[in-house]
């Protein structure tokens, strides 16, 4: 079938950005090389935008979180990844953390019943000469389009880690020493009776104990030409934090605060009181069978997480369905190499999306190619492309990837208010209220113009 565009990469990016494309009347082959006999170091199966890493896209709070206002401008632009994370869901407090089997299977189906797009299970190792084409590879790009990438921008490729936490499975857990509760008590509508997370509590010889252990356990070496390979704090390994102090975990990932222990009451704390440490487990599928590790990214070897982890208290007979991993991810310096509207600046038929621009994180990458898919239907149809406003979450993101950002610094990123225009006049207490709210008006205002203007 002849096609309008052809996208590489069926992951959250890619996925979405055929999405966009099909449902403005134009046809799309997408390109997936799992499924043909290849995988990646991460993948387990073949189903198209697989959630590799957490199965949480973080907070969905529109009012005061930037991540989840990017969540409510991705919905008014009909995203399928939001869509298809809605058909998902799972408890997870304030946060929005889907099935990732359900919801790869929601994405899949969604595009291969669509008759304007053509899934085809193939490796491609080079840049088409000709063509419009989206590549949306992710960070795990294999080996030979990654090579075919760096001879077309003439750039070395940057990298990073990113690390995979275990799911354990739920009837595993010991329930008399563990308990669940949210933080402060906060629960949403999907939230469980008393509850979002597991919460395993720690004194504090428990936690010295299991502090030393992620500093002594062996963990996966690397290959001469990774050991200068930084990491993205926003996946850093638990035993990298472990490193940078004894209390780091404590104020990250382990943190108390918030959390009443009901095994350990007294006339003071009728209600319980904070443990000196805790790791928590979240939901990770619809059937509540599998819960993952929160922010137990790691590099340890099998053996020795097996070993660590059954030391935590509640843990002692888990059962893992997925211990923790590592891979390595590429993206490109964006901000030299691609314009504004996505596209490679020697070759322009050629447009970049999701992580491998150096975007960080599940919704971000799906937005990312949200607005390739639609910069690319903009131009099919002849007409010009309306730059999002930058006060928006999307306009923010996308304006920090294709030139706000130091080139010679250019690190991934999460979309966060750091990247919005300023407000002066607004006190500190209120300013996420504010920047949200602008973002909102100025989205209606730029949506209503642009859907005004014939396709």
């Amino acid at each position: 079938m002849a096609h309008d565009v052809h996208i590489i990469g069926g992951g959250l990016a890619g996925s979405e950005a055929a999405w966009q494309l099909a449902r403005r009347g134009f046809s799309v082959r997408l390109s997936e090389m799992r499924g043909s006999g290849e995988t990646t170091p991460a993948h387990q199966t073949d189903g198209l935008a697989e959630l590799v890493c957490s199965n949480s896209f973080r907070s969905d709070d529109s009012d005061k979180n930037a991540v989840g206002l990017l969540h409510h401008e991705m919905r008014q632009l009909d995203s399928l990844i939001m869509r298809a994370g809605e058909g998902a869901r799972v408890p997870a407090g304030s946060a929005m953390a889907v099935d990732r089997d359900v919801f790869s299977a929601n994405v899949q189906r969604a595009l291969e019943e669509h008759p304007n797009v053509t899934v085809v299970r193939e490796r491609i190792d080079a840049l088409p000469e000709s063509g419009m084409t989206i590549v949306a590879t992710g960070p795990l790009t294999a080996q030979a389009l990654a090579g075919s990438i760096v001879a077309a921008t003439g750039q070395e490729r940057l990298a990073f880690f990113d690390a995979i936490a275990p799911i354990v499975h739920r009837d595993s857990i010991d329930m008399d020493i563990c308990w669940i509760q949210s933080r402060w008590n906060k629960r949403t509508e999907v939230s469980n009776e008393d509850g979002d997370y597991i919460n395993c509590p720690m004194t504090r010889e428990q936690y010295l104990a299991f502090h030393q252990g992620l500093l002594d356990g062996e963990k996966t070496e690397f290959r001469e030409w990774e050991k200068d390979t930084p990491y993205f704090d926003g996946c850093m390994p638990i035993e990298v934090m472990a490193a940078r102090g004894v209390d780091t975990l404590r104020f990250g990932p382990m943190k108390p605060v918030g959390l009443d222990n009901p095994r350990d009451c007294t006339p003071e704390f009728p209600q319980g009181r904070w443990p000196y440490a805790v790791v928590q487990l979240r939901q990770d599928n619809k059937l509540g069978t599998l819960w993952n590790m929160v922010g137990f990214q790691t590099k340890l070897k099998y053996a020795a997480q097996v070993e660590l982890f059954r030391t935590i208290p509640g843990l002692e007979n888990a059962e893992f369905a997925r211990l923790g991993g590592l891979h390595r991810n590429t993206f490109l310096n964006s901000p030299m190499l691609l314009d504004r509207q996505l596209r490679l600046r020697n070759a322009p038929h050629i447009r970049f999306a999701g992580q491998v621009t150096g975007c960080e994180g599940y919704v971000e990458s799906s937005a990312v190619g949200l607005l390739a898919g639609m910069m690319a239907a903009c131009e099919l149809a002849g007409r010009e492309w309306s730059p999002l406003p930058r006060t928006t979450a999307l306009g923010a993101l996308l304006s920090h990837i294709t030139g706000d950002a130091e080139a010679e610094t250019y690190q991934p990123m999460n979309v966060n208010f750091g990247l919005f225009p300023p407000l002066h006049d607004v006190k500190k207490k209120q300013r996420k209220e504010a920047y949200t709210a602008r973002a909102k008006a100025d989205l209606g205002e730029w949506l209503a113009g642009f859907e005004s203007v014939p396709a």
